[in-house]
């Protein structure tokens, strides 16, 4: 058998807006959904799409058991760590010989197919190859990796990415006068904030900005407002929602030394705080017992 485990994964800056070809950073985290695969006559599997998936694209049967420090529709790329620790764990357990990059695009093609059409490359990309990455339009480029103190939020309100990106759409389309300046904004802050990328206090600034515009686009939500303003209160350089919206989690640039405080205040408001970092692994054999 072989057990492989794949990150999660925040954006820092410019959800949304990379649909429409700006620039965004997202961020591999810590927390990962570990997958063991094992060749198997009569397999055993969970109930996931994405894992059915990953075995008939592989043209392979076996047994699947997963446990995931992720919680799913919550806009860490939960889909996109268990689809690419499934196909690296198949990969090994039967010796196919893919490359990471190969990994990372069949990945991808198996959430879009899942989630019909609406898959967004990055989540697979830094799923698979970790750290931190700039996507602008179709390219990725991975940078330097920041040792960030970040704390994320969970709202424990579940959202539909999909229904979220049509909801921008749509104000697109009925308000393009409103809508595109926001999203300009948007990706003119992402590169600002690149630009301050060594310094958290500025960062934190952006991301208050980043967030401000998001609820300008309509993907705010009482609980996620909640949250950032309790993180931003108990000393956090800045906090925002992370993802699509509409619910699922945020995300609070924090010092070190206020880690746990922010944390406490954001689980005060009915919350499930992570304290956590950048994760420069990507994909990983995980050793057994």
């Amino acid at each position: 058998m072989a057990t492989w485990s794949a990150p999660g994964k925040v954006f820092l800056f410019g959800e949304h807006a990379v649909v429409y070809g700006k620039p965004g950073v997202a961020m591999a985290i810590k927390p990962r959904v570990f997958v063991t695969v094992r060749k198997s006559r009569n397999p055993t599997r969970p109930k996931s799409p994405y894992i059915d998936e990953c075995f008939r694209m592989m043209g392979v049967r076996g047994s699947v058991y997963v446990h995931s420090q992720l919680q799913s529709s919550s806009g860490l790329g939960s889909s996109a760590a268990v689809t690419v620790a499934t196909l690296s764990a198949i990969n090994d357990e039967f010796n196919l010989g893919h490359a990471r990059e190969y990994i990372a695009e069949t990945a991808f093609a198996i959430e879009k197919k899942v989630q019909k059409g609406r898959a967004s490359p990055t989540d697979t990309y830094v799923c698979a190859n970790g750290g931190m990455v700039l996507i602008t339009g179709n390219s990725k480029r991975r940078l330097p990796p920041e040792n960030l103190q970040v704390v994320v939020g969970n709202t424990l309100v579940s959202h539909s990415t999909a229904k979220m990106v049509e909801q921008v759409g749509n104000l697109r389309r009925k308000h393009p006068e409103v809508a595109n300046p926001i999203l300009d904004a948007i990706g003119a802050l992402t590169l600002a904030a690149l630009h301050n990328i060594g310094n958290p206090k500025e960062l934190g600034q952006y991301m208050d900005m980043n967030h401000a515009l998001l609820e300008a686009l309509g993907v705010g939500h009482p609980a996620s407002s909640k949250l950032v303003l309790a993180a931003r209160a108990s000393g956090a350089y800045g906090a925002k929602i992370t993802g699509a919206g509409g619910g699922g989690c945020i995300i609070a640039l924090c010092p070190r030394r206020a880690k746990s405080r922010v944390a406490g205040a954001i689980e005060a408001c009915e919350g499930r705080a992570i304290i956590t970092t950048i994760d420069t692994d990507g994909a990983r054999k995980e050793k057994h017992d």
